[in-house]
């Protein structure tokens, strides 16, 4: 092995010298065996190189496209100088929740990573899970609540973005609850990612954290006359509302309702073994499973079905693989570890058997429509149905992932006096705070659709508005 650099800056040529490399995987035969996290972490040695690789340019576009504005160039330059302990303290003082949101982030700095393009971007999220590993391995303590406030806030929603709040608010010494419909915390993103994704363990940390912190939990909890806005704001000084507001598409063609046909994610959540939630058991060892779209939940199905031991597993989408909506890390590792892929084909209908049990999916045969493939790559290629017979993919059983559909905010009660749009989405003002004072949301209730570091993005403007807000409110009562 050459010897280790002492600087980030021995060559102004790192980044052509050096080759990227990207977290290591476990073999695709012990990773189908298992549900354990598919990635192992750098070396120090390789991290260092691969931090090497930072151009350090003055007006870094990785940050700007971090929703967090991760400060990437600073924590790279300690890491390429083995500088691990501050450099895994600076990306903690910077990041929020990354143990898990490096698990699921897209990675958008890595992509306006100014050597991707004459080079191989910086390998920025490999990074930032071995300096993440490094500070829990070697005693980087987490930060600490301040004394408390006397504040006290809501925050309804235990998912990624409630939690992200949550977080920021206990750390600032307020008193902080927060309410979840479901009987487990860590909301659809956590309990319906399997955990290869993200192991269990990590979720359970952070939410110990949290509880360590303060921070209280009331599951089981709907926005009903149980938990009305006049009850919310008598207890609590500020309340948050960052519930996940989305609802699965459903299949519309004929036989979408015959008994094997399900929605993917009732498939990742009963594969979590979620507690609370009641479904008939899904089984697939032995059986033809197809997947219909291509996104991250596709994604998800086909490699737990594989785990499962499904039979054959076959994911049918109606563009190309150029298209294919999901991360392509999770594209590529579904193809190594066994899915195959029905592209250019749409299903017209599910067909049954005698007893009305799915046998197979009826499809279309689909092609680019003229001048669509001179197009930018992804859902915007326009795809036309082709005069070609219809064709059968053998199927015992059908998921759907077609994604989410924005969901009105929950009209109930007084819940109504919070203005929405006219898709029911809450609107908010530049501080987050909705129509009603000491009220605020974020993420997809407002959004619709959004990544998680993008909720986090929103969660933490909010926690930072209700901390102005109720610091002005106790620098007037005292004044």
């Amino acid at each position: 092995m050459t010897e280790p650099r002492t600087s980030p800056t021995d060559t102004l040529h790192a980044w052509a010298e050096i080759q990227r490399t990207d977290l290591p995987k476990r073999s695709v035969a012990q990773r189908v065996a298992d549900f354990l996290e598919i990635y192992t972490t750098l070396d120090e040695e390789t991290a260092r190189e691969q931090a090497m690789r930072c151009v350090q340019c003055p007006h870094p576009a990785c940050v700007e496209a971090c929703p967090l504005g991760n400060r990437i160039p600073d924590w790279l330059a300690l890491t390429a100088e083995g500088q691990f302990v501050e450099a895994a303290q600076l990306l903690q003082s910077s990041s929020c929740m990354g143990d898990l949101f490096s698990r699921l982030c897209s990675d958008p700095c890595e992509s306006r990573c100014v050597v991707d393009g004459p080079g191989q971007p910086v390998s920025i999220n490999a990074i930032e899970r071995f300096l993440q590993r490094y500070g829990t391995t070697h005693g980087v303590a987490e930060d600490q609540a301040k004394s408390p406030n006397g504040f006290k806030v809501a925050v309804l929603d235990a998912g990624p973005c409630g939690l992200a709040c949550a977080q920021e608010l206990a750390l600032n010494g307020y008193a902080v609850t927060i309410f979840d419909h479901h009987a487990v915390p860590g909301g659809l993103l956590i309990n319906g990612t399997p955990a290869f994704k993200v192991d269990k363990h990590i979720v359970e940390h952070r939410l110990q954290y949290l509880r360590d912190l303060g921070v209280e939990f009331r599951l089981g909890a709907a926005c009903d006359a149980d938990l009305s806005l006049a009850r919310l704001r008598s207890e609590f000084d500020a309340t948050f509302f960052g519930a996940c507001a989305e609802e699965a598409r459903p299949l519309r063609i004929p036989g979408a309702d015959r008994p094997g046909v399900y929605q993917g994610v009732t498939f990742l959540l009963q594969q979590n073994a979620v507690p609370g939630i009641r479904f008939s058991p899904i089984e697939v060892a032995g059986r033809r499973v197809v997947v219909l779209g291509a996104g991250e939940t596709a994604m998800d199905c086909l490699r737990v079905a594989l785990r499962s031991h499904a039979s054959n597993v076959t994911c049918v989408y109606r563009r190309g693989a150029v298209d294919v909506p999901a991360a392509h890390p999770a594209y590529v590792e579904a193809c190594e570890e066994g899915a195959e892929f029905e592209f250019f084909a749409d299903p017209v209908s599910v067909e049954g058997g005698d007893g009305g049990e799915v046998v197979a999916l009826r499809c279309a045969k689909m092609a680019y429509a003229a001048g669509a493939e001179g197009a930018a790559v992804g859902e915007g290629h326009a795809v036309e149905r082709l005069p070609a017979p219809e064709f059968l993919v053998p199927a015992d059983i059908v998921l759907v992932a077609y994604g989410y559909e924005a969901a009105p905010f929950c009209p109930a009660g007084d819940l109504q006096q919070i203005a929405v749009d006219a898709e029911g989405r809450i609107l908010v003002d530049a501080n987050m705070m909705t129509s009603v004072p000491g009220v605020y949301a974020g993420g997809s209730l407002v959004h619709g659709r959004m990544l998680p570091v993008e909720t986090v993005r929103d969660a933490r403007r909010a926690a930072r508005a209700i901390h102005r807000h109720l610091v002005g409110v106790k620098g007037a009562k005292e004044g």
